[in-house]
């Protein structure tokens, strides 16, 4: 029998993402209350909350699904940015990654419903923008909607003018490594 995918998120970026790849899988979002631990970060925090995600959606899920579970986050001289709460708070987020670079942490883990197997990873992406002026940052707040995306952007709708280099995998900094996926997904 076939196993079934299931995407515990309700990002449309990471549907997209899955589809673009191929997949056929269907949706149920986590409810776990993803929050970091205070302190340092460290990479695998990132996948620890992809699993608490992915075990949140398991719980409710058929024995022969495979649970996808995903977590993404920007780091700025180990500062995490998260997604901003209002539209001053992304200004100050782009101000801040403004002519620098950073790095963007995804987190993944796959649980297999079937025999409780649990595959965790995550992958890092460095992204370095070039000088941005108040009037491209204000623009882009306005034109889309920074405050449900991780260090207020999107990387798929920067204008032009905004990044300099991507050193790594760009679906990764959309919000899920497609690579990592299809090589995780292939192991179950």
């Amino acid at each position: 029998m076939m196993k079934k995918l299931v995407l515990a998120s309700k990002s449309p970026r990471r549907k997209q993402i899955l589809e673009k790849a191929g997949f056929e899988f269907t949706v149920l979002p986590s409810y776990y209350d993803e929050k970091l631990p205070q302190g340092e970060f460290k990479p695998d925090m990132i996948s620890e909350l992809a699993f608490k995600k992915a075990e949140d959606t398991a719980l409710r899920c058929d024995k022969d699904s495979i649970i996808l579970g995903a977590d993404t986050v920007v780091v700025h001289k180990n500062h995490v940015l998260g997604k901003p709460k209002n539209k001053t708070e992304a200004y100050n987020m782009l101000k801040e990654l403004s002519d620098d670079t950073h790095y963007v942490v995804t987190g993944v883990c796959l649980i297999d419903n079937s025999n409780g197997r649990v595959f965790k990873t995550h992958v890092i992406t460095y992204v370095t923008f070039y000088q941005l002026s108040d009037d491209m940052i204000n623009d882009y707040i306005e034109k889309f909607n920074p405050l449900d995306k991780a260090g207020s952007y999107g990387i798929q709708e920067l204008p032009n003018g905004f990044v300099k280099s991507v050193d790594g995998e760009f679906d990764n900094v959309i919000g899920l490594p497609s690579k990592e996926v299809i090589s995780l997904i292939s192991a179950v």
